[in-house]
């Protein structure tokens, strides 16, 4: 076959481990599209797009600017019961990492005011950076009891460091996984740890963040001047990602080569994290930031690559996880 030749194929429908949610194997994330200076119209056609496109799996959180009011607008009119909805506890910018009782219960409630819904099908405790033990308290209890009352359906956690997502799974009450930048083109770490303890315990795997910011979206990778300073150390979440100085070089000769191969370094990117060895057990989440941005992507998921690039991939870069 020509490897210029595309072909397209449907989305799967993925477990996500326990929790006996089906979504597609490609799910919605909104931080973007929670931009302020962009309109609420943008968004809300993006959502409902997606949902044309078969997705069924929207993730959102209250730290990103307007998304969860978006989000409730773009699920009106019956669409909130076409889809499998998730936000996040402990980054509303009133109460930023704090996982206390009256932090955590404030947020939520705040989240379906804005979501306009009485449930929500997960939530995830959001990011905490340098110490997990608190937000396995108090935090996790309420959730806990707002599960147990049938206010959510199902219990997770959305941060970088693997280690903090083993003692999240250790306590038993973790449903979701939801990691990022750790299991893309640049990178595969979470291959060793995580995905392996996650797949033992039947934890649903999110993995976010495929195209490394906008490094592997297309456009040449170009540093960013205002965070190529030695002296300024990156917090855990941000290491090895879009602003990390470190990454760029293996960026950029990955997309060199695409282009050598005549190949879109999206479609590759996309691909790579659909075939993740999560054996069906999880979704690939993207954040685009309006439509035609989701239709890019959408597009580069349901495009099937010969396997003869796969093939290259593997020889020239010693990335040995591909599809067959």
């Amino acid at each position: 076959m020509n490897i210029n030749e595309e072909k397209f194929q449907e989305l799967e429908s993925r477990r996500l481990g326990r929790t006996e949610m089906k979504p597609k194997s490609l799910g919605l994330g909104c931080g973007y599209l929670g931009n302020p200076k962009r309109p609420d119209q943008e968004a809300i056609a993006t959502i409902r797009y997606a949902i044309e496109k078969g997705i069924n799996f929207i993730d959102t959180s209250p730290e990103y600017g307007l998304s969860e009011y978006r989000v409730g607008l773009g699920l009106s009119d019956g669409l909130r019961e076409k889809v499998y909805l998730q936000t996040k506890v402990g980054s509303h910018p009133k109460y930023l990492r704090d996982f206390s009782k009256k932090a955590t219960m404030w947020s939520l409630e705040n989240s379906l005011n804005l979501l306009k819904t009485d449930y929500i099908d997960s939530v995830l405790i959001h990011g905490p950076r340098y110490d997990i033990e608190p937000a396995l308290d108090d935090c996790l209890n309420v959730l806990i009891d707002w599960k147990s009352k049938g206010r959510i359906g199902h219990i997770g956690i959305g941060i970088r460091q693997h280690e903090f997502h083993r003692q999240a799974i250790e306590t038993g009450e973790m449903d979701i996984i939801l990691s990022f930048l750790d299991y893309t083109l640049l990178s595969q770490s979470l291959e060793k740890t995580t995905i392996p303890l996650a797949l033992k315990e039947d934890v649903g795997i999110i993995l976010a963040g495929p195209l490394n910011g906008s490094l592997l979206a297309g456009p040449e990778p170009k540093i960013n001047k205002s965070t190529n300073d030695p002296k300024v150390k990156l917090p855990p979440s941000l290491v090895g990602g879009p602003t990390d100085p470190k990454i760029f070089p293996k960026a950029y000769k990955i997309w060199k080569w695409c282009n050598e191969e005549r190949i879109n370094i999206r479609d590759l990117a996309i691909q790579f994290v659909l075939n993740a060895p999560i054996n069906g057990n999880g979704i690939v989440l993207t954040g685009p930031s309006n439509k035609n941005e989701f239709e890019e992507v959408y597009k580069s998921a349901t495009k099937k690559l010969p396997q003869i690039i796969w093939e290259k991939f593997e020889k020239k870069f010693n990335v040995s996880t591909l599809p067959t």
